[in-house]
């Protein structure tokens, strides 16, 4: 298989003239489909497992209600218990070289994706979602897809960067085979896991993307996740409420997030095994579900339920809390899955629950609540992801409706530079990971030498004798020694090769001083210069070191920069020189 594969792509390129950008193209075909198939392989395998605990399968709310209380609380428990042996074996399988998630793979990485341990957590996923976790099925899904294009990059011997463009596209595939969205799940991959828009980069991702699609389609019982209603038409000041919606979205999110992250952090300190961590995560859901059933699943069933039928306020608030709770404690017990699914769910709710209340307040002039629960999806997606622009492309693609795009944006938009600003979290660490970087590589960019300034140990006044001098250069070991006169100004260098082609000719230097040496004429910075002005007095010095004074017209010495320093800031502003 594998010489067959390297014999297609050498004939390929000899016959057809492919250069290295169409054989990427063509290489994100042959991914596309692999993604769709992993992808329907790992949902048939929740459908499987599904009818095997519950009798049938499909809508996990159904499932839950029909089966009794004490078996409504146990089967959660134990899905977890053995998804946690599964993690057991995962982390066994451990390599030390090896980044197990897609997205280390591709940002960090070389591409390669592990096999057996990202089998293994498939897995896990797959007994936690089937015995109904509250956590996404996204995320495995992804993997999976990532795992297929890593897998198929490795048999044709693909070099770092186009293995990690391939990976990339599997990404892409995944994303798209889960949501029915593959322009959003191309920007999925772009925005968030490689930061940037690049033509060589995304037009391989939207090819795979959509060729994933179409591939999904031709499954049978293939649907979208979401059944989208017809968005209304938004009119006059209502867009206004959009604009709200966005702003209480923007501030929830980041609290959604820590709230999770405090319960990794507390499950963790648990003296529990792992096995026993994840049962406990399940078991408290299926305490919650023997009076709300809905908690059950990633909440696809709910949201569709939102969007279709009227709730009230007191049944919304309900659910979210619970939910909420239920997802906390799978995520946070350490089951494998997605949050990216949740975090819809609880966008919805809260878009409905805030259209309930314009609704209530205005029940002429404003949209149902339906609209505010579509874009609520939205918003808080974008204020949890740090990307807005998937967030809108994906809702846009769930209605097709141009409608939805004026309050989409301005929702979407308004709730990540809300949660950008409130707190430095989001839903991927790549994504914080890359705020840090950008936050460092601004304040460096602001950097000015006063901040590099360390003290000068090698200050001699101008009447300063040989052999006072010969003892700080036998101290230090530096070129030039600095100069100052009895107000601490600047007047100028010694050299040692100076004084050691005095002593070595045996000249009589007692009745020397450093101003019989003196180099007046040397080059100094001062506190305000910025690293590229400090980096070009640096190029036109052979040295490791510059003074700094004070000013041209007052040099009070200050001290000196180093030159390790200085281009230690310059790479960290500039990683790419390196």
């Amino acid at each position: 298989m594998l010489s067959f594969l390297l014999k297609l792509r050498t004939r390929a390129q000899r016959r057809f003239r492919f250069s290295e950008a169409h054989t990427m193209l063509v290489w994100a075909v042959i991914v596309g489909v692999a993604g769709a198939f992993a992808t329907a392989l790992f949902r048939d395998g929740i459908d499987g497992l599904q009818r095997l605990f519950g009798g049938a399968n499909g809508n996990f709310v159904e499932m839950a209600t029909r089966l009794p209380w004490p078996v409504r609380v146990a089967l959660p428990a134990a899905g977890g218990l053995i998804a946690g042996v599964c993690l057991l074996i995962a982390r066994r399988r451990t390599t030390a070289q090896a980044h197990a998630d897609y997205m280390e793979a591709v940002t960090i990485g070389d591409g390669v994706v592990p096999v057996s341990q990202s089998l293994w957590r498939s897995i896990s996923s797959l007994f936690t979602i089937a015995s109904g976790g509250s956590i996404g099925r996204e995320g495995s899904m992804v993997q999976l897809a990532a795992l297929s294009a890593s897998l198929i990059g490795r048999w044709v011997h693909f070099d770092p960067p186009r293995l990690r463009l391939l990976v990339a596209c599997g990404a892409a595939a995944g994303i798209t085979s889960a949501y029915n969205a593959p322009i959003a799940g191309a920007f999925f991959v772009t925005e968030i896991v490689l930061g940037s828009i690049a033509m060589e980069s995304f037009g391989p991702i939207v090819v795979s993307s959509v060729v994933a699609n179409i591939t999904m389609r031709e499954f049978a019982g293939y649907r979208p996740a979401y059944e989208m209603p017809v968005f209304p038409t938004v009119t006059g000041v209502e867009v206004l409420l959009f604009v709200l919606l966005g702003l209480i979205c923007g501030v929830l999110a980041p609290y959604f997030l820590r709230l999770l992250a405090a319960s990794k952090q507390r499950f963790a300190k648990l003296p529990l095994p792992l096995p026993m961590r994840l049962g406990l995560g399940g078991l408290i859901v299926g305490v919650i579900s023997i009076w709300y059933p809905e908690v059950w699943g990633n909440g696809y069933e709910v949201v569709n339920s939102i969007l279709h039928h009227p709730w009230t306020w007191e049944a919304l608030a309900a659910v979210l809390l619970f939910k909420i709770v239920a997802t906390a404690a799978t995520a946070g017990s350490g089951a494998v899955g997605g949050i990216f699914t949740p975090t819809l769910f609880v966008g919805a709710v809260v878009g409905c629950l805030f259209g309930l209340a314009a609704h209530a307040i205005w029940p002429h002039s404003t949209s149902a609540p339906f609209a505010y629960a579509m874009v609520g999806m939205g918003a808080f997606l974008a204020a949890a992801t740090h990307a807005p622009l998937m967030a809108i492309l994906m809702i846009f693609e769930m209605t097709l409706s141009y409608q939805v795009m004026l309050p989409l944006m301005l929702s979407c938009v308004v709730a990540f530079f809300i949660a950008r600003a409130s707190a430095q979290t989001s839903m991927y660490e790549v994504t914080l990971r890359r705020n840090r970087d950008e936050k460092e590589r601004l304040r460096l960019a602001a950097t000015q030498m006063r901040e590099l300034v360390k003290p000068a140990e090698t200050i001699v006044p101008l009447d300063a004798d040989v052999k006072t001098m010969t003892r700080v250069f036998l101290e230090y070991p530096v070129k030039y020694l600095y100069v100052v006169d009895a107000d601490g100004q600047f007047r100028g260098v010694v050299a040692l090769k100076d004084i050691t082609s005095d002593l070595l000719d045996e000249g009589n230097t007692d009745i020397k001083s450093a101003a019989d040496y003196l180099q007046p004429h040397f080059d100094v910075l001062t506190p305000d210069m910025s690293l590229g002005e400090a980096l070009q007095h640096f190029l036109a010095f052979q040295g490791e070191r510059l003074p700094v004074v004070d000013c041209a017209a007052r040099p009070v010495l200050l001290g000196v920069v180093y030159k390790t320093s200085l281009l230690d800031a310059y790479f960290r502003l500039n990683p790419a020189s390196r």
